[in-house]
């Protein structure tokens, strides 16, 4: 059902609207935490790590897919906003066919270049064959991957995030399911880890295609649309390449850092494994719920009510500080049942590092979810060059501190990059907030209360 955002009491609207997009990247996570439990409980440590290690390289190929959901998304949202439901219609014709161009190219890039990137990574020998198995069936649906977000964008800037999460509760269970039997009954390994994700990721895809598109011919019925605007593609690119960039240079220095990690063996590699797919859940939760406030936002400005998005920035930082406090508390103090979720054994290196991991990174979570909020608002409204200045600047970061400290605090200082540069980024993002038109909105009507 589509929502429109720009009416009604904002804290209401945004969480009936995000509350559901939150329930739905929950299942989405499932599919990666189901392949790291299902690996290190049924296969093997090695093999729980070999998942993991291969999983920074598949972050590059979902930067490209979240940067062509968000871009869609934003532009899809401020035309629904607008009520041009013809355009809005081009704009997601337009994404389809776009993304299917990149598709191939990432496709072709990945099966030529995926084990030179494992070389460069330093990946061990003795998970390196695993590592390569499971990044060529990964690249192999990257078209489910990549359609499959683009299609939730589109249900989102619509104002829908129920149909999202009933297409990934069904999947993710599914996976869960289907990497057990593919591992224990069919002795797959590794390779039938990636091919239950790659099974299940392509039915959620054509499902959901299947109602965008029964969706789309109920919306403005009489109205034909263009099937291709390079105008508008521009205008997805605005937003989707500064997107696509941010996640990339996130992914290619989580890739860096995964090389720090890699040196210090397979028995940290794989406790780092367990303990950063528990964090991926949380940062990508904050993420989707800031994508929900970038379609409040972009429905907002094309309606013409920007000072609607002030009152959403604290209704949204209301609700993810409510999230964040319970996750936080429980990754502090139930760390080390948790990262057993995904090993054999109650004690050694792998353990540790885990453990170790989540005490140093949780108690920032509050931080990481106050700039997200405020990164969600800059991205709709289409101020991308400021987004990505505080993206840059926690990633710079974080790179060279985890470089520099793990010489002297050995894992412990690469786990401490991530507090200092999420803090420098959250106090920039915040800033860039405060310089938007729903500001000085605001303080024109302080000035002129009549």
């Amino acid at each position: 059902m589509n929502r429109d955002l720009t009416s009604g009491n904002p804290e209401r609207v945004l969480w009936q609207f995000c509350l559901p997009l939150f329930g739905s990247v929950l299942f989405q996570q499932l599919y990666n935490i189901a392949d790291s439990f299902v690996a290190g409980k049924w296969i093997g440590e090695n093999a729980l790590a070999a998942v993991g290690n291969s999983y920074e390289i598949t972050l590059i190929f979902l930067a490209f897919a979240f940067g062509c959901n968000i871009g869609c998304s934003v532009v899809v949202s401020n035309l629904f906003g607008a009520k041009r439901f013809r355009e809005m219609k081009t704009a997601v014709y337009t994404t389809l066919i776009a993304c299917g161009g990149l598709c191939l190219l990432l496709m072709t890039t990945g099966g030529l270049l995926g084990g030179r990137l494992l070389e460069l990574i330093h990946t061990p020998e003795n998970v390196f064959a695993d590592s390569a198995l499971y990044l060529d069936i990964y690249v192999l649906g990257l078209p489910f991957v990549f359609y499959y977000n683009v299609a939730t964008g589109i249900f989102s800037a619509m104002g829908d995030s129920k149909t999202p999460f009933v297409f990934l509760a069904i999947s993710s269970v599914s996976n869960i399911g289907m990497d057990i039997l593919f591992v224990t009954a069919f002795q797959m390994g590794v390779a039938g880890v990636a091919w239950a994700t790659f099974l299940c990721q392509g039915v959620s895809c054509l499902a959901a295609l299947f109602v965008l598109f029964r969706r789309l011919s109920k919306v403005a019925p009489g109205e034909k649309p263009a099937y291709f605007s390079f105008s508008l593609l521009g205008k997805i690119a605005i937003v989707a390449v500064p997107s696509i960039l941010q996640q990339s240079f996130i992914s290619v220095g989580n890739i860096l850092i995964q090389g720090v990690i890699n040196t210090f063996g397979s028995g940290v590699m794989a406790g780092y494994s367990a303990a950063v797919k528990l964090n991926n859940l949380v940062t990508t939760s904050f993420t989707t719920l800031g994508n929900g406030i970038s379609n409040y936002t972009a429905q907002n400005l094309g309606a013409k009510k920007p000072e609607r998005i002030r009152r959403g920035f604290w209704a949204g930082l209301k609700l993810i500080f409510l999230i964040t406090l319970p996750i936080a508390l429980l990754y502090f103090f139930a760390g080390k049942p948790l990262v057993l979720l995904f090993l054999n054994r109650a004690e050694g290196e792998a353990l540790q590092t885990g453990v170790l991991f989540l005490r140093i990174i949780s108690p920032f979570y509050f931080v990481l979810a106050a700039k997200l909020v405020a990164d969600g608002i800059l991205r709709g409204a289409g101020m991308m060059t400021r987004f990505m200045i505080g993206t840059f600047a926690d990633l710079f970061l974080r790179v060279i501190l985890a470089k520099i400290l793990s010489g002297f605090f050995g894992t412990a200082g690469i786990w401490s990059a991530w507090p200092v540069g999420w803090i420098v980024a959250a106090i920039l993002s915040l800033l860039f907030f405060r310089t938007g038109v729903w500001n000085q909105k605001q303080g024109e009507k302080q000035k002129n209360p009549s």
